[in-house]
């Protein structure tokens, strides 16, 4: 996430922030004191919703990762996006 914070867009950077934040979701649900009948129908439903969402954006992710051309085991940025962030810096430099 770190450098594509430092990119133009951070869009994708907050695609993942927002799975990190259902998984969060995901797991203080798992752990509600509030317990009943009616309690486990609603963290049955929010688990579920968490764990499609998680998986939409994982695989949004994904695409956003192979289009922009990412190296997916470093999370290094390509050279092409690393070019046009450090031309937009320059000009703004200038």
């Amino acid at each position: 996430m770190g450098e594509a914070m430092i990119y133009m867009c951070a869009c994708p950077a907050q695609v993942a922030s927002q799975i990190q934040t259902i998984r969060e979701l995901y797991d203080y649900q798992r752990t509600c004191a509030d317990s009943g009948p009616l309690s486990e129908q609603v963290h049955a439903r929010i688990a579920a919703a968490a764990r499609q969402a998680h998986a939409e954006l994982e695989q949004c992710l994904d695409d956003v990762l192979g289009l922009e051309r990412w190296d997916k085991t470093t999370l290094t940025m390509p050279e092409g996006l690393r070019q046009l962030r450090d031309q937009v810096i320059d000009s703004d430099l200038n």
